[in-house]
């Protein structure tokens, strides 16, 4: 069975930064792509960045690009998401989810089969 935890969420005035965690166990971590996903109040859970298994490809939503980075540490098997420049529109429920297998996609939630329980993230204006 596949855990994954999320940390490193809270309240922060717009402009500033976060950095979350997802640390997993239960499946050999190395071998799967992970992402971060995110659902605000009212809204959909949508895609927010995506990283390969071997932390050499990501993949962000439009909304966030240049803004956050997506990476991981094999070794203790733990996924990370730095968010810069925050904005109030980024607060929600941020999800980090381990990818269903290898051909899955990156971007819709069908392509991941794990997910955290979620860390709430809060940008005041």
């Amino acid at each position: 069975q596949v855990q994954l935890v999320e940390s490193g969420g809270g309240l922060v005035q717009a402009g500033g930064s976060l950095r979350l965690s997802c640390a997993a166990s239960g499946r050999t971590f190395s071998s799967y792509g992970m992402g971060w996903f995110r659902q605000a109040p009212g809204k959909e859970r949508e895609f927010v960045a995506a990283v390969n298994w071997s932390g050499g490809s990501t993949y962000y939503a439009d909304s966030v690009k240049g803004r956050f980075t997506i990476s991981r540490d094999n070794a203790k098997n733990t996924v990370y998401l730095q968010m810069n420049t925050l904005r109030p529109e980024d607060t929600a429920v941020y999800y980090c989810a381990q990818k269903r297998y290898s051909g899955s996609s990156y971007y819709a939630l069908p392509g991941y089969y794990y997910w955290g329980q979620g860390t709430q993230v809060t940008v005041s204006s």
